[in-house]
C-alpha cells in the first residue's frame, strides 16, 4: 500500500542547494491518495538516511537529491535534503523558492495499521523516499529552507557523498545501476502521503475495475503477488462476487493455453425472478437463525350498549423464526491454466460470470421451494388453459387481500404457463396477451422477456418453477407476506492446495421467510 502525505516546504537555501522542512506530522489527519490517514507518533522508522532520495512528485525517474539528516520531534519528522547540481535540481529549487511547488511528501512502506474513526491510523511504517510536491495535505508542515549554490567543501565529511557528486549533470534522467537497484526496492508496497486530487497524475490507482479483475487479482494475491494483494486490499468493498461452478481446464477447453476465440457458449443465463417477486431484507450480522414478532390475535372493537362492558379481546403475538442457510460452491483450477491465462481477461470474465449465475440460480431455487412449502393452495382447481389462469387469478387475488390486508401484486409462473399466456387467443383467434395492441387489454406477455403483466398482476417467468402446467406451476404473491433475507455481500476465498491447484470458493447467506401464508396462492391443476 502506498500513501503520499504532503506538507508545505518550510525553508529553501538556494545558495547551498538545500531544501528542508517538516515531512510528516504526528496525530493529524491528512486527506491522502488512499483516503484520510493519520500517523501515530513515532510510527515511521528511517533505517538509513543516506539511502532516502528526494524525488519530484513521487516519480522515481525524477531524482532531485538525497537526504542529509532527519530529526524526529514530538510533532513530526523534519528533514534536510541536498539537491543535485543538475537542470532538474536547479528547476526544483526555483519552483520551491517561488512557492510554486511548495510541499513535502513521504513515501512509506506500511507494516501495521488499523481503521479508526473515519481514517486509517498507521502504527508502523518504514520511510522509502521523500518528494517535492505541489499539493500539500498539511498547512502547518512547512519547508523551512531553500538554498542555491554549492555547499562549502568543509561542510561535507569524507564519508558523505553529496547528490551533486553522485548524479551526472549531463544526463540526470538516466538511471545509474544504484538507482536501478533502489527502483526495485521502491516497487515494494507503499503508502504515499500525497493529498488526493482526481486531477493529480500522482493519485494512486489500482487495476481492479471489474468483478473479473477482482477474481484475477484475488487469485494472484493468493499465489504471492504483492501488488495484486495490495490492489485487492485497496479496492473498496469489492463487488459482491458470488457462487461457484466446477473445474476449469479439460472441462472448459476454451480457456486452455491454446488460443481460441473469446466467444463462450453457456446455458446458465439466469436471474432471480422468484426473489424479485417477493420483498427483500438484510440478514442480521450474527447467528444462524433470527426471529420476527408476528400478530396472532388482534384486539377487537364492537358496538357497545350504554353502561355495558366493552369488547375485551387481548392481543396475542408470537415469533416467526427464519433459518439462515449458506449457499456455496468451489472451483479447483490448475496453476498452469491460471499462469498461462493471467494476461487474458476472457477466462476471469467467464469464470466470475458463471459463478455469479450459479449463485443466483441456487438462491432463486430456494425461494421457489419456500413458496411451494409455505404458500396456500388455491381454493379452486383450474384447467391448464387461458380460462384456467383467469379463474385462478380472479378467485385467489381477492382472497389474498381478505386474508392478509395486503394486495396481490405479482404473478410468478413457470415456462409452461408462460407458453399458455403467449398462445392465449379469444373466440376469434386474436391473441389476448402477446399482440402489439390487444383489443381485450388483458395484459402484455412477450416471448423475448420474462416480465410482463397478466390481469393487472406483474408477471415474472422463472425456469426454476416446475416446467409443466401442474400444481405449483404458478403463484400469486403479495410481496409483503414473504421476504428473502440475504447477507449484504457474498464472500470469495482463494486457497492453494498441495497439488499446486487453486481452489476458489464463493458463498453467501440467505433465508426465505413466509410471514403470512394466505398472501401466497399456489396454482392447483384440475
Amino acid at each position: 500500500m502506498k500513501l503520499t502525505f504532503n506538507s508545505a516546504i518550510g525553508e529553501i537555501q538556494t545558495e547551498r542547494r538545500i531544501i528542508a522542512g517538516k515531512i510528516v506530522p504526528w496525530g493529524e489527519i491528512g486527506h491522502t491518495s488512499a483516503g484520510p490517514v493519520m500517523f501515530e507518533r513515532g510510527s515511521i522508522q528511517i533505517p538509513d538516511t543516506a539511502k532516502i532520495k528526494l524525488l519530484m512528485q513521487h516519480d522515481e525517474s525524477k531524482v532531485l537529491g538525497r537526504a542529509q539528516s532527519f530529526n524526529t520531534t514530538d510533532d513530526g519528522i523534519y528533514g534536510s535534503f541536498k539537491v543535485s547540481n543538475s537542470n532538474r535540481g536547479s528547476e526544483a529549487l526555483t519552483l520551491a523558492g517561488e512557492d510554486l511547488v511548495s510541499g513535502l511528501s513521504v513515501g512509506v512502506e506500511v507494516s501495521a495499521s488499523r481503521p479508526a474513526d473515519g481514517y486509517l491510523l498507521v502504527t508502523a511504517a518504514r520511510l522509502m523516499e521523500t518528494s517535492l510536491v505541489s499539493i500539500p495535505a498539511f498547512e502547518n508542515a512547512q519547508v523551512t529552507r531553500v538554498a542555491a549554490s554549492e555547499v562549502a567543501p568543509d561542510e561535507v565529511t569524507p564519508t558523505q557523498q553529496t547528490e551533486s557528486e553522485a548524479v551526472m549533470t549531463t544526463a540526470p534522467e538516466e538511471h545509474t545501476p544504484e538507482q536501478e537497484a533502489e527502483t526495485v526496492e521502491a516497487a515494494r508496497p507503499r503508502v504515499t502521503t500525497t493529498s488526493y486530487n482526481p486531477l493529480n497524475s500522482q493519485t494512486v490507482r489500482h487495476g481492479i475495475t471489474s468483478m473479473a479483475k477482482y477474481t484475477q487479482h484475488k487469485v494472484q494475491a493468493a499465489l504471492g503477488n504483492q501488488e495484486s494483494a495490495l490492489w485487492v486490499q485497496a479496492s473498496e468493498d469489492p463487488m459482491v462476487v458470488r457462487a461457484a461452478a466446477d473445474s476449469i481446464g479439460t472441462t472448459n477447453p476454451a480457456f486452455n493455453p491454446i488460443q481460441y476465440l473469446n466467444e463462450f457458449i453457456t446455458f446458465n443465463n439466469f436471474g432471480r425472478p422468484a426473489i424479485d417477486a417477493c420483498s427483500r431484507g438484510v440478514l442480521p450480522t450474527q447467528g444462524m437463525s433470527f426471529s420476527i414478532p408476528k400478530l396472532t390475535t388482534a384486539p377487537t372493537v364492537a358496538a357497545t350498549d350504554e353502561a355495558a362492558a366493552p369488547s375485551n379481546t387481548g392481543m396475542v403475538s408470537a415469533y416467526l423464526t427464519g433459518t439462515v442457510t449458506k449457499y456455496a460452491g468451489q472451483n479447483t483450477i490448475s496453476l498452469e491454466l491460471l499462469e498461462r491465462s493471467s494476461e487474458n481477461p476472457a477466462f476471469y470474465n467467464e469464470l466470475t460470470t458463471q459463478m455469479e449465475r450459479a449463485y443466483l440460480a441456487a438462491t432463486d431455487a430456494a425461494m421457489v421451494a419456500a413458496l411451494t412449502a409455505g404458500g396456500t393452495v388455491s381454493t379452486v382447481s383450474s384447467a391448464a388453459t387461458s380460462a384456467g389462469i383467469i379463474s385462478f387469478i380472479s378467485t385467489q387475488a381477492p382472497l389474498v387481500y381478505s386474508g392478509t390486508s395486503y394486495f396481490a401484486q405479482n404473478y410468478l409462473a413457470g415456462t409452461s404457463q408462460w407458453g399458455l399466456l403467449l398462445g392465449a387467443v379469444d373466440s376469434t383467434g386474436r391473441p389476448i396477451y402477446s399482440a402489439n395492441q390487444p383489443m381485450n387489454a388483458a395484459g402484455a406477455v412477450n416471448p423475448s422477456g420474462i416480465k410482463g403483466t397478466v390481469l393487472g398482476l406483474d408477471l415474472y417467468v422463472d425456469k426454476n418453477v416446475v416446467a409443466t402446467t401442474i400444481d405449483e406451476s404458478a403463484f400469486i404473491i403479495a410481496p409483503e407476506t414473504v421476504t428473502w433475507y440475504e447477507s449484504p455481500t457474498a464472500y470469495f476465498s482463494v486457497n492453494i492446495v498441495s497439488s499446486m491447484s487453486v481452489q476458489m470458493a464463493i458463498y453467501g447467506y440467505g433465508s426465505a421467510l413466509v410471514k403470512q401464508a394466505l398472501g401466497i396462492r399456489r396454482f392447483d391443476l384440475t
